[in-house]
């Protein structure tokens, strides 16, 4: 399968090749690789009858009460060590203990948010607003609308928030636009990859802020109330037992941990996949598969990432239990396979060097200039660099 999927990107995975297959291909064929098979939405409803036959797509309330609790209690326990131990450089290793805690909640808003453990909108919302604002600290309503867009239009130009980063540019003419320090950013985007990573819970927690401030959220007062408690709670708590640069040290190292721990899990499920002009015609499952990776599981993948490693699976059925997820990966790999659509699923290290080659082939234009000190249209007349390759 990596073969074939290596065969793809050969011939169909630089920057716009999927979707520019698509829209030059009559009918609506879709063009993967040596293949063309015509998209068609009765082949998601025959996946998805096939998950439900399966049972796959039932709520399962004993294992998220048990990850509920479980979660509960992580926090409980970071508490009680930062009230019971005295010893300051202990206390940084709680700083460390509680991002990963925190990285836990986040993931199980995740999961709330998709409907995932409660299936009604009123319990979705309360469950979330206790989750999102009151214990991770970014608005709940905000990283909904965020998160719909970006499901509902996966690396998907002009749609995607998801790839509308001020520093880094995920195609060469979005490198080629950018200007000042953002245009340094992008020349050299992969090395700042995962050190950007570190200031993902403040630039979350800015964006939630200016989200309520634009007033469009639907329950303003609520959320303020909850996260100005988040923060007053956080900071007091750290005040009472910390002195004042034994809090700041503590918080940086906390929300460092945080970010990195968020961004490792998140940038593998689409980075380097294929990006999606903003009128391709191309098929929800399609879409779906294309522009999505697999990690490879296994009990402590499965964990670290919170089921987030089948991202295929996760994009295909938003609402599938994460303790299903593994049991739906065959068969979608399977019906993939039997359907000409081309499956992605590699390692952890595999997917961060594939990532890193990506984003330093997008940016590589930003260097060429600036090595012959003349401008670079592009690797191709349409202005679509063909440069890209999975790196071996």
């Amino acid at each position: 399968m990596q073969e074939a999927f290596d065969s793809q990107v050969s011939n169909a995975h630089t920057l716009h090749s999927v979707a520019r297959s698509v829209h030059d291909t009559p009918e609506t064929e879709l063009t993967l690789g040596n293949s063309t098979r015509r998209a068609s939405s009765s082949e998601y409803a025959q996946l998805k009858q096939l998950m439900k036959q399966r049972g796959l797509l039932d709520q399962q309330p004993s294992y998220y009460t048990y990850k509920i609790l479980f979660t509960l209690t992580l926090l409980v326990i970071g508490l009680a060590f930062l009230f019971i131990v005295d010893t300051f450089w202990l206390q940084l290793l709680n700083a460390l203990y509680l991002g990963f805690v925190s990285m836990q909640f986040g993931l199980l808003g995740h999961d709330i948010g998709h409907r995932q453990v409660f299936r009604t909108s009123r319990m979705s919302r309360i469950a979330g607003f206790l989750v999102g604002d009151l214990l991770v600290g970014w608005s709940w309503s905000w990283w909904i609308d965020k998160h719909n867009a970006h499901h509902g239009h996966p690396n998907q130009l002009g749609l995607d928030p998801d790839i509308v980063r001020p520093f880094t540019a995920f195609t060469e003419e979005v490198a080629r636009s950018r200007q000042g320090i953002a245009r340094f950013g992008a020349k050299y985007q992969a090395y700042f990859e995962f050190p950007i990573y570190v200031f993902s819970p403040m630039t979350f927690l800015i964006l939630s802020i200016l989200f309520l401030c634009r007033k469009k959220a639907k329950h303003i007062l609520t959320e303020s109330l909850l996260l100005t408690l988040h923060y007053g709670l956080y900071v007091g708590l750290l005040l009472w037992r910390l002195s004042l640069w034994q809090v700041l040290l503590f918080i940086i190292i906390h929300h460092t941990f945080f970010g990195l721990y968020l961004g490792s899990i998140g940038a593998p499920n689409h980075k380097g996949m294929p990006i999606m002009d903003q009128d391709s015609p191309t098929d929800f499952l399609c879409q779906q598969v294309l522009t999505s990776r697999n990690v490879k599981g296994s009990p402590l993948v499965d964990f670290w990432y919170g089921g987030l490693n089948y991202q295929i699976e996760h994009h295909l059925f938003p609402t599938m239990p994460r303790n299903y997820l593994r049991r739906a990966q065959p068969l979608v790999e399977a019906f993939c396979k039997e359907h000409a659509i081309a499956y992605c699923e590699t390692s952890m290290l595999q997917s961060y060097k594939e990532i890193l080659y990506f984003l330093h082939q997008v940016s590589a234009p930003l260097r060429e200039e600036t090595s012959s000190g003349k401008p670079v249209q592009g690797h191709t007349s349409d202005g679509v660099s063909n440069t890209w390759a999975t790196p071996q």
